[in-house]
């Protein structure tokens, strides 16, 4: 597995995101937790734009990435390293740590402070969340995540292999989390206790916000567990998704999200919990 993951060729690791991206949307066809009315082909390729966004993102700072894990690996740098673990265990916490700080916390940053939540809106505005809606980020969102990834594998210490493992499980956890499927409730919750069940995740997609304010793990749910933030509901389907000021069309639409973080709508900024 060391190996593979280290010298994984890029088109591995898109076919196998493709495959996983493509697999859950026709099992939302077959077992869907809720039914929407709109154009679910239109839908997908809206979402499906911002897969290009971050894809171009990411890329411009593979380089960046790649080289911060060389070098905590030659130079031995970083905690995980300076414990002298075993590799088992050293990938382990790795990838507990990485989802952390990688995904979680910079997830629960950006719902607290003012100006970053003007770009994680978007992501937000879905109001028919799928599996596609794990693509909808604002490319400076994207941003922020590949930075609080770097300084997780600086301070934690990552070796390249552990690096691409781990957003291997991130981008497909993501796309499950957010699939529109049903599954029976006896496995969801037991899911919910390890990872980041669909049912735990559409609370995060709620109109209410102190259901939006909780539930940021992506992989492992024990963060927000652990930190006070998980959230259930008796019942899923009685959920709206979106945010109450961007109910218009519009807001499905490629051009007016890119153009959303600039726009003024105080009335979320006014609410208790966020910072300017």
């Amino acid at each position: 597995m060391i190996d593979f993951f280290e010298h994984i060729p890029s088109s591995y690791r898109t076919a196998m995101l493709v495959a996983g991206l493509v697999l859950l949307w026709l099992i939302e066809g077959v077992i869907p937790r809720f039914r929407f009315r709109g154009n679910k082909y239109k839908h997908a390729g809206t979402n499906l734009f911002f897969t290009v966004t971050t894809a171009v993102v990411n890329l411009g700072f593979a380089f960046l990435i790649v080289k911060a894990s060389e070098w905590t690996a030659r130079e031995q740098f970083g905690l995980l390293y300076w414990l002298n673990l075993p590799v088992w265990l050293h990938a382990v916490l790795a990838l507990l740590m990485l989802d952390f700080i990688g995904a979680y916390l910079i997830h629960l940053i950006q719902h607290k402070i003012a100006w970053m939540w003007h770009f994680h809106k978007i992501h937000h505005t879905d109001t028919e969340v799928d599996t596609t809606t794990a693509l909808r980020h604002h490319p400076v969102e994207s941003v922020f995540r590949v930075v609080a990834l770097f300084a997780a594998i600086v301070a934690m210490g990552v070796p390249i292999w552990m690096v691409m493992l781990y957003q291997t499980l991130s981008a497909f956890m993501s796309q499950f989390n957010h699939a529109n499927i049903r599954l029976p409730g006896w496995l969801d919750k037991g899911l919910s206790w390890v990872i980041v069940s669909p049912d735990m995740h559409k609370v995060h997609h709620s109109r209410y916000q102190p259901e939006t304010d909780s539930n940021y793990a992506n992989i492992f749910s024990i963060w927000d567990r652990l930190f006070g933030t998980f959230v259930t509901v008796k019942d899923t389907t009685s959920l709206q998704y979106g945010l109450d000021e961007y109910q218009d069309a519009r807001y499905q639409q490629i051009g007016p999200l890119l153009k959303t973080p600039w726009e003024n709508v105080p009335e979320r900024d006014q609410q208790p919990g966020l910072q300017q």
